[in-house]
């Protein structure tokens, strides 16, 4: 027997073994595949900071360069009267471009050395002879002008599709300066001659593809996934071998716990006796039955309460319904109506105990004591009626319900040991369901105890004596609406 348990717990060992080892590669390759998916985010990450800090360079360049040709060879030269400044020039004839036709011929000049990189120069209000290439082209270009007219010292940057590859596109405004201003304004082609110093002019745009910095930061990832694995495969080995001594220490362990094993099964031996006694002992304080339920933890829950008001609710025709009906539209209904109800019972701080079918029962005054149960109790049955006239006129049908609603002593409680149901029980409660069953459709039936405590703050008929079941004669009324306003919950 001590051998087949030591086979057996050898083979759990075994198992659990292998099951470590499957964990473990498992959390590796999940740790590697976590890693990688953060070293792709930081990759997007830094290709599109490396593309910004290109384009602003760029974009730093050319503003430099065109600052540096309008005050160094621009100014000197405009007094110039053999010197002809245009748009038009021609390297043969006395003439020299103006600032912005040389920003664009630069720009030409750059994307022509380097087709990777774009560089355009565009305008809400471009002159006559840039009508055509002069202003926004896309939506990109059109959202730039917007932005960084009215942000003029921002940035305005995204990767777009591009001739059907991912590029950076950068743009910043192109602020008028001082020296610039009076040109603009007196220029007889000039299509705007209002403008202020710090007006954006036009928007200098770089586009850059990010293909090469791209398959870079691929490459690399790659090599670094390569690195991960061979760590992961490593971190994998030296944890085996670290289990497999483990394991020598927990076998050379198990011996010793064997052997305690042993010292504690004839402690255990002497531990059931003492139960027994215990038992015996027990057996003679409580009968066997009661023992046994005492000793499984079943208990009962019951609390007696001077005076409660209980309603019961019943929808008139039901049966009739739910046979004119399909049976999910019927649970639809009921589910509405009783939800109804449900808002009313916490509206008005009272208990629901059960709906039973079409049934509903609800009573005020418990599990917390309150000296204003019965009038919170008549509230509520005055606005049962109210939302079955609304569910009425919302589904154009004809549901009518019966109420009955009686005040006097009750016991609360628990009791079972399955499916538990906070319950009620005494004579008040069975009076209360007869006020329900012997009542009138559309009408809320109370009882002389409950009238007696409303019959100054609500109207009430007299229905005089009825013979109701199991109870005889009795004197009930019907609630018929409020004299005073509604309780306050």
């Amino acid at each position: 027997m001590r051998q087949l348990i030591s086979r057996s717990r050898a083979a759990i060992s075994q198992l659990i073994y292998k099951r470590i080892l499957l964990a473990v590669t498992i959390l590796f390759c999940v740790g590697v595949g976590v890693a990688m998916a953060n070293m792709s985010r930081l990759s997007s990450t830094l290709i599109e900071s490396q593309a910004l800090q290109n384009a602003t360079l760029y974009a730093q360049a050319v503003k430099e360069a065109r600052t540096l040709y309008s005050s160094n060879v621009v100014s000197p030269l405009n007094t110039a009267e053999a010197i002809n400044f245009t748009h038009d020039y021609n390297p043969t004839k006395v003439t020299v471009p103006v600032p912005a036709s040389f920003l664009i011929e630069l720009g030409n000049n750059i994307t022509k050395k380097n087709p990777e990189v774009s560089l355009r120069l565009y305008s809400n209000y471009p002159f006559p002879w840039r009508q055509k290439e002069g202003g926004a082209r896309d939506e990109f270009e059109q959202q730039a002008i917007t932005y960084l007219t009215q942000n003029p010292t921002e940035k305005f940057f995204r990767v777009d599709d591009v001739r059907g590859k991912p590029a950076f596109r950068y743009a910043e405004a192109d602020i008028l300066s001082s020296s610039c201003v009076n040109c603009h304004n007196s220029h007889r082609d000039s299509p705007k001659t209002d403008w202020k110093v710090g007006d954006v002019r036009g928007i200098l745009e770089i586009t850059q593809p990010l293909d090469t910095i791209t398959q870079h930061t691929q490459s690399e990832l790659k090599n670094l996934f390569l690195l991960l694995v061979g760590l992961s495969v490593l971190g994998v080995t030296g944890l085996t071998v670290s289990i497999s001594r483990l394991r020598q220490n927990a076998k050379q362990l198990e011996q010793r716990v064997w052997e305690r094993t042993a010292q504690l099964q004839e402690t255990n031996v002497e531990l059931v006796k003492e139960q027994e006694k215990s038992d015996r002992l027990l057996l003679n304080i409580l009968p066997q039955s009661i023992a046994t339920k005492l000793k499984d933890g079943q208990s009962s829950i019951a609390d007696g309460f001077a005076e409660v008001t209980i309603l019961f609710a019943d929808i008139v025709g039901f049966t009739v319904l739910s046979a004119q009906i399909s049976p999910e539209e019927l649970l639809k209904f009921l589910n509405e109506i009783f939800s109804a109800f449900d808002s009313l019972t916490e509206k008005y701080g009272l208990e629901k105990i059960k709906t039973i079918g079409d049934a509903y029962m609800v009573v005020g005054g418990l599990p917390n004591p309150s000296t204003n149960h019965a009038e919170s109790i008549a509230e509520m049955a005055l606005d049962m009626q109210e939302e079955l006239a609304k569910f009425n006129a919302k589904h154009h049908a004809g549901i009518n319900i019966r109420i009955g609603i009686n005040t006097g002593p009750a016991i609360a409680g628990v009791i079972g040991t399955k499916k538990f149901i906070y319950d009620l029980w005494g004579d008040a409660v069975n009076t209360a369901a007869r006020m329900e069953s012997h009542g009138i459709a559309g009408a809320i039936q109370v009882t002389q105890s409950t009238y007696d405590i409303l019959r100054n703050k609500y109207l009430f008929e007299d229905r005089g004596i009825i013979h109701i079941k199991g109870k005889g004669d009795m004197n009930t009324y019907l609630l018929a609406g409020r004299l005073v306003s509604p309780v306050s919950v």
